[in-house]
């Protein structure tokens, strides 16, 4: 196994984990973020929910929640503490106070920037297959104004980590579903297509490696690039040429230094998920979106999946591919009580002239981003290139 690539830790938190502070002015209840180690007081965690430690007390019993968290690459126990508390005794007007301290309220000086990473949805490029937009080299005249428009957003919003998702289906493949149409209309062999993928792939993240080096790789199985027989799928789910790819660009990566790092899901598992910034805010889940028959359902078959304590049980965002089309779902709600999103990312392909046909709709192809802020929730927000 490659240093730097290794299957994704699942990662759980406590069911009612909710950090916070409620405080009805006299009284109150606190839950701290995870820490690693015991702290030795809660005065900075109250400072910065608006409050004075100094006038604050503690009430027993202080009760803890522990849990494992990924952290570069290794697991680390987390302990929040939950506490209620009371404000002291005290003979002073609260109201004159209150009035004095308006008074010398000075501007509020805005810290550095928080850290950004832009996700970057490499989605159904089906390399080798030809259609109604073309062929091979139509693929490769779309796949590079993508990248200069991608280059372009890398340069204005600097982040500071990029998370590279192929959500699967990078190849056509010749045995995933009509193998004599397959045949028939494929202008490269899979040895061409696999060679050709994981060029594009690769190409891409070196560009934007010069504007930002934390870079994360993930893939994940798909439908056109399982290893399949007469349409049935054949051995693991991680038997998959998406992944394969990945594992190439991982050991190329390797020889040459980069540093990047590379997650595919456990063996036998479809899906896996990222603690973005290591810090349990913003988990991204990634599935190709194939485990459901349209488009709606994706977001019951993750309420199942979340049920079942399956890989992205904890997302707060969850990434697909599959139907072809920019798809923005809000739903449920994190531990802090804010939205999930589910992000069904657009085609990059040379089209599907059999759902064309028959629906009579069409997709146009676009490469989706979005940015994930360290301590920010995210909103929703999707570009498409």
């Amino acid at each position: 196994m490659l240093d730097n690539l290794k299957p994704a830790e699942k990662i759980t938190t406590p069911k009612d984990y909710r950090p916070g502070v409620e405080f009805d002015g006299n009284e109150g209840t606190a839950t701290t973020p995870g820490y690693e180690s015991e702290p030795d007081n809660f005065d900075e965690f109250l400072q910065d929910a608006g409050l004075d430690p100094n006038g604050i007390e503690v009430i027993p019993p202080v009760r803890t929640s522990r849990w494992q968290q990924q952290k570069d690459g290794e697991l680390v126990w987390l302990t929040s503490y939950r506490f209620t508390f009371r404000r002291k005794a005290t003979g002073l007007d609260l109201p004159l106070l209150i009035d004095e301290a308006r008074r010398k309220l000075k501007p509020i000086k805005l810290g550095k920037p928080n850290q950004k990473a832009l996700v970057i949805l490499w989605s159904d490029l089906q390399v080798g297959k030809v259609d109604y937009r073309g062929n091979t080299d139509s693929l490769l005249e779309r796949v590079a104004i993508m990248q200069e428009r991608l280059l372009e957003q890398v340069k204005t919003h600097k982040p500071s980590k990029i998370v590279f998702v192929d959500t699967g289906d990078t190849v056509e493949n010749f045995y995933n579903a009509n193998a004599p149409q397959q045949s028939y209309s494929n202008d490269l062999s899979i040895m061409e297509q696999v060679d050709l993928a994981t060029t594009l792939a690769y190409q891409t993240m070196k560009r934007v490696a010069q504007y930002a080096t934390d870079i994360t790789y993930l893939s994940v199985g798909s439908n056109h690039c399982q290893f399949r027989m007469n349409g049935k799928a054949i051995g693991k789910p991680t038997d998959d040429w998406g992944v394969f790819i990945g594992r190439q660009i991982a050991r190329l990566s390797q020889e040459a230094g980069h540093g990047w790092k590379f997650l595919e899901p456990q063996p036998h598992d479809e899906s896996l998920a990222h603690d973005v910034f290591g810090d349990g805010f913003h988990i991204l889940g990634v599935a190709h979106g194939h485990q459901a028959a349209r488009p709606e359902a994706l977001p019951d078959w993750w309420r199942k999946q979340s049920f079942g304590r399956q890989p992205i049980a904890d997302a707060s965002t969850l990434v697909h591919g599959h139907f072809h089309h920019l798809r923005i779902t809000e739903m449920g709600s994190t531990t802090r009580g804010t939205s999930r999103f589910l992000v069904s990312a657009p085609t990059m392909d040379n089209g599907s002239g059999y759902f064309r046909l028959k629906s009579g709709e069409d997709s146009v192809p676009g490469l989706a981003t979005f940015i994930l802020e360290k301590d920010t929730d995210f909103t929703g927000t999707v570009f498409k290139l």
